[in-house]
């Protein structure tokens, strides 16, 4: 008898909870290159699921499948927001990417495409945590539905670009909602995470005349950048940046969860804005933040730079074109500030409700 000890608890939450409401969930298995992914899409409302694909050392299954369902739910509510004809999907492969050769992966990728590839379009990937442009440009030999690949394969390359370009647009309407004025110089902004894109938030931030904290747990990373930009500061990690005094806005750049019953309270700054996913640690942390007169940017509004670049190559990427688009996250977090005065709610209920509308009309036509 085969054991499947916490399928019902998967079962539970996609059918009877408020986590759920799911369309599918694929689990994908190829034991001779030892690829076990789990793909969840949560909504073509609005077109193809379309989301990235993380590869990551998931301690459990049953784990991996919760991610997965997460990013997924939270992909639908980031492409209605940034105006993309895309529901939300999102996939992970369990394992750990530095752990095995480069021919292992490319063969896991190449069976992982497959998987992909046999939904028919209904999900499109991109890559995410563990997967770079060359992944992609791997799994694209096997899978038309592949996006984020490299320049020289037809595809646009590093989304990392755009994504902090969208979240300096963010930074810039919390600004203008708090202070009246949407620019970040004199301000005081801390950056947990350099890496991909909070490396190149902080070159926007310098270059609008902001004094940048920053903090990361890879010291290469910092040395990077110092070395780069002399005139940052360094903390020697989050619990000492989120206490820095003088903190005007806080970036969670690195893993979700960033926001929880431990740092609210602590938080000097007076605006958080960020490009982590999930940054809220469990509902009701938005009005924890409230509560605090903390202004929230929701994550998933002021991140959908980088999803809006990997959605444009499916129509012949160009730039300038992505980049007019992203710069509209300006006007969508200032619309979401509006909402939420009006409503009487956090700004994380209010974008909610925007893309649950957006989302809903959808499905009546």
């Amino acid at each position: 008898m085969t054991d499947v000890t916490g399928a019902d608890d998967v079962l539970h939450t996609l059918f009877r909870t408020d986590q759920g409401g799911h369309e599918q969930v694929v689990l994908c298995q190829d034991r001779a290159t030892g690829l076990r992914a789990v793909i969840a899409i949560h909504s073509t409302a609005l077109g193809p699921a379309l989301g990235g694909t993380r590869f990551y050392p998931y301690a459990t299954e049953a784990e991996a499948v919760a991610d997965a369902l997460n990013l997924s739910r939270g992909m639908s509510y980031k492409n209605a927001m940034a105006g993309l004809d895309h529901g939300g999907g999102k996939a992970v492969i369990i394992g750990d990417p530095d752990t095995i050769t480069a021919s292992e992966k490319e063969e896991l990728l190449l069976a992982y495409g497959r998987c992909v590839a046999s939904l028919g379009g209904r999900y499109v990937t991109a890559c995410d945590v563990g997967t770079y442009v060359a992944d992609m440009d791997v799994v694209a030999r096997t899978c038309q539905w592949t996006t984020g690949r490299s320049p020289e394969n037809g595809g646009a390359g590093d989304s990392s670009v755009l994504t902090a370009f969208g979240v300096f647009q963010g930074m810039r309407a919390s600004a203008q909602h708090l202070w009246g004025d949407p620019t970040l110089r004199g301000r005081t902004v801390g950056v947990a995470g350099v890496g991909k894109v909070g490396r190149h938030l902080v070159g926007h931030l310098l270059a609008d005349g902001a004094q940048v904290v920053i903090t990361d747990v890879r010291e290469e990373s910092v040395r990077a950048l110092t070395e780069l930009h002399p005139g940052v500061t360094v903390a020697a990690d989050t619990e000492a940046l989120i206490r820095t005094e003088g903190l005007d806005i806080y970036a969670p750049c690195a893993l979700g969860g960033a926001l929880n019953d431990e740092s609210v309270p602590a938080l000097t700054a007076k605006v958080v804005c960020g490009a982590a996913n999930n940054q809220l640690a469990h509902p009701g942390v938005e009005k924890d933040l409230a509560d605090r007169s903390i202004l929230y940017a929701p994550d998933y509004v002021v991140n959908a730079g980088g999803v809006i670049q990997v959605a444009d190559e499916l129509h012949g990427f160009d730039f300038d074109r992505c980049k007019t688009k992203a710069a509209k996250i300006f006007d969508t977090t200032l619309a979401i500030f509006a909402r939420a005065k009006e409503d009487g709610i956090p700004p994380a209920a209010a974008a909610d409700r925007i893309a649950e509308q957006r989302m809903a009309e959808a499905r009546r036509h």
